[in-house]
């Protein structure tokens, strides 16, 4: 056989098992892309849900995912109706197990609360509620002003900081942010504490005067601050004495003169003060 008809016999067994690969390959993706993925239905919010709102089967609707869906979505409406949230459900967002509170347990403030945790209440005013800014969800530091018993009494009044980096639940009977970020006039503030705080807090909300501190959500760090009191504010040293004005020197004390009187054979001596200003 011809030598070059083997040459193009083989170029061309070449060139068409190479069109076949990627005709295979091109098809494959065809049909990959061609089949249907998985999609499940769950549960999703038909509105914005507040935090401590009891969801009623009003506040629920049904959106169909592509894919895995998230982790604890609700996929039927009755494991859902009757709980509380505990957090902000947006309009339109699939409902997760983990934003609701156990059924049974209610709405409002209560299932706010994390496990081990305590709400503890403070009575507040203008002031301490920090002219009203204090709002569910902000960080605050507690500091406490009175007098010390004992020994530190001498003192005068003292302020500590006996808390540091508490969030606040509520504010009043409200435990969602105003919609208009107006400041709200409130009598009483929960914190989210642990049970061992609560029980400070109590203490010095009996007996001292409660100050509330803002600080930043993003500053987390644990501070070591001392106790102030009276003698720091307006100093611990004592008033130098008062300078007073010199003195005169002493004038030396007159000399007395001595006179001999003799009487016969008796002698005796009498002494005399020296007139002032003479020798």
């Amino acid at each position: 056989m011809n030598r070059r008809l083997i040459t193009i016999f083989v170029v061309a067994i070449v060139i068409a098992s190479a069109a076949c690969w990627l005709v295979y390959r091109i098809v494959n993706v065809k049909l990959s892309a061609s089949k249907p993925l998985s999609t499940t239905q769950v549960i999703a919010a038909s509105k914005d849900i507040p935090l401590g709102a009891v969801l009623t089967t009003a506040d629920l609707t049904t959106m169909t995912l592509t894919g895995t869906p998230p982790k604890g979505a609700i996929v039927k409406q009755e494991d859902a109706v009757g709980r509380g949230a505990i957090t902000n459900i947006p309009q339109g967002e699939p409902i997760l197990d983990s934003q609701l509170a156990s059924l049974g347990s209610g709405g409002g403030l209560a299932p706010t609360i994390p496990q081990g945790m305590r709400a503890c209440a403070v009575r507040v005013d203008e002031v301490v509620g920090v002219a009203g800014f204090v709002t569910p969800g902000m960080r605050v530091d507690v500091l406490a002003s009175g007098n010390p018993p004992g020994e530190g009494a001498n003192e005068g009044v003292v302020t500590e900081t006996i808390l540091q980096n508490i969030q606040v639940l509520s504010a009043g009977t409200d435990i969602q942010r105003d919609q208009e970020g107006k400041p709200l006039q409130v009598q009483v503030v929960n914190l989210l504490v642990t049970p061992e705080q609560a029980e400070l807090l109590s203490l010095a909300a009996n007996s001292l005067k409660i100050q509330l501190v803002l600080r930043n959500p993003l500053d987390t760090q644990m501070t070591k601050v001392p106790t102030t009191s009276m003698s720091n504010l307006f100093g611990s040293q004592a008033p130098a004495p008062k300078e007073h004005a010199a003195r005169a020197p002493a004038k030396p004390a007159a000399k007395p003169y001595q006179i001999v009187v003799m009487n016969g054979n008796k002698t005796n001596d009498e002494k005399f003060a020296t007139p002032e200003g003479q020798h």
